[in-house]
């Protein structure tokens, strides 16, 4: 699976080979202590040795696990940002979903390679103490992941199904939060929130129904294992009471004949357990239209931007374009045009936020698709339409991580009596603050401005202006306005229509 790391995998059959060692060595340090051979002390050792592996083990996977789950959050967000109609199924990964792959990363995937290594080591360690033994446990040992995979493919189209619901439930509940003052108005809050109610209960059916399953799995894999170690342990038995097989041979026989079939009744355990978090795999979207760079990013300031005949499909809207538009290096552009005519997709486009499903994007005549996108994004300085604040004082949300002079930007657009507050910001307010996040990314040579001015009063709009001017000096700009404030800033405008 794409999501697995080779290294990982290497880890884990290090731990595998490990706990078949002291698997081995317990039970033949407790065989041997039953027939009144070695002392107590080594059993405890190798008690304590066994406890320790397991211990280590489970470190390491949910180390690993943890690392995963952040990284999944981090490419769900990424990928996902921008595209519209997304952000209820997008809400239910990152929040709950990504939570679901912990059994698979710390459980299911540690236990399916010990299931591969442990039981080998066992057959070997048999086949020298008792070769009828080892013959039947060779024998019988596939009949446990055959039978889990039978039921186990039949649980994960369940469980597909049961994520499917989830996210279906998540994405409408949050549509009917957003709109919820809508639907008051028009009087169709009640019938919204039956609806919930009803999708709520499916998915709830739909959990029970996969749950049952799953119980009946776990006891169908004891059933096999059960029968399994009785094959091999009734015949020792019998063989011990006619003289056909010695008390230490028939006790590491009966010892080591569970330790067999454990590791696998375990996997098959732990498959039920992170079914769901192979459905959330599944979900999480791949990195889309990102290669690895095969062309070094050019420098914005010196290279000339082309939005050549693009064309961006939103789900359930006509094809919007195709929009075209041309920057100089160095160049400041303004553009125009009624509202919904592909402004603000214009910059979307240039953030990577949405890709064309026709035409292309050129940065010094390179497609920007070919381009690592943090390091294109790093030359990149934008002023959203709706800036998003973030728990914390009002200089941290200027920062976002920058080296930038924090106190003079926020003097600049007239917050520097804010820096340290944390108070709620109003709409002006608000879009100072992401005005002033781009003037402190000193090492930002595009400037994208999205209606940088339309939340300000005429006052601050002045300040705001003269900050503009100084933030574009010498850098590219493209620039969506209305006001003639912040068109008299720029070389020249180009109109959408």
């Amino acid at each position: 699976m794409r999501h697995v790391d080779r290294r990982y995998v290497v880890v884990l059959s290090a731990v595998a080979v490990l706990t078949a060692v002291v698997v081995l060595a317990q039970a033949e340090v407790l065989a041997s202590v039953l027939t009144g051979g070695w002392s107590a002390w080594w059993l405890v050792a190798v008690v304590v040795a066994r406890g320790s592996v397991l211990w280590g083990g489970r470190v390491v996977t949910r180390r690993h696990a943890a690392s995963v789950k952040a990284s999944l959050r981090k490419r769900a967000l990424r990928e996902s940002c921008g595209t519209p109609g997304r952000a209820g199924s997008v809400a239910t990964l990152v929040v709950k979903g990504v939570d679901a792959v912990e059994p698979y990363f710390a459980g299911y995937l540690p236990q399916l390679v010990v299931a591969a290594v442990v039981p080998v080591a066992v057959v070997v360690r048999l086949s020298f103490a008792d070769l009828t033994s080892a013959v039947v446990v060779l024998v019988t040992l596939p009949l446990v992941p055959v039978f889990a995979a039978l039921v186990g493919m039949h649980t994960r189209d369940r469980t597909r199904a049961q994520w499917a619901g989830l996210a279906v439930v998540g994405g409408h509940f949050l549509d009917v939060v957003r709109g919820l003052g809508t639907l008051r108005v028009f009087g169709r809050a009640a019938a919204q929130a039956a609806t919930v109610r009803a999708m709520a209960g499916a998915h709830a059916a739909a959990t029970m129904r996969t749950l049952r399953v799953a119980f009946l799995s776990a006891l169908v894999l004891e059933l096999v294992a059960t029968l399994s170690v009785a094959l091999v342990a009734v015949p020792v038995g019998l063989r011990l009471l006619h003289g056909g097989v010695t008390l230490p041979v028939a006790l590491l026989v009966l010892l080591l004949a569970p330790e067999a079939y454990l590791p696998l009744r375990a996997a098959g355990a732990q498959f039920h357990a992170s079914a769901e978090g192979l459905a959330v795999l599944e979900a999480v979207p791949a990195p889309k239209g990102r290669t690895v760079a095969t062309a070094r990013v050019p420098d914005v300031r010196t290279a000339e931007i082309v939005v050549e005949r693009a064309v961006v499909r939103y789900p359930g809207r006509a094809p919007l374009g195709p929009l075209s538009v041309r920057v100089g290096a160095g160049e400041r552009v303004g553009l125009v045009g009624p509202s919904g005519v592909g402004k603000s997709t214009v910059l979307a486009l240039l953030l990577g936020f949405v890709t064309p499903a026709e035409g292309r994007v050129l940065v010094g005549g390179v497609d920007l698709g070919e381009l690592d996108r943090e390091s294109w994004l790093r030359q990149v300085a934008w002023v959203p339409q709706r800036p998003t604040l973030f728990p914390g004082t009002v200089g941290e949300n200027i920062a976002l991580g920058s080296a930038g002079d924090v106190r003079a930007a926020a003097a600049e657009v007239g917050l520097a009596h804010l820096v340290d507050a944390e108070h709620p910001l109003s709409s002006g307010e608000r879009q100072r603050v992401a005005l002033a996040r781009a003037l402190v990314r000193d090492g930002a040579g595009l400037l994208l401005l999205d209606e940088p001015t339309s939340r300000l009063d005429g006052g601050t709009e002045e300040a705001v202006v003269r900050a503009t001017r100084r933030l574009a000096a010498g850098r590219t700009a493209l620039v969506v306005a209305h006001r003639p404030a912040v068109l008299g800033e720029v070389d020249r405008v180009v109109a959408f229509r």
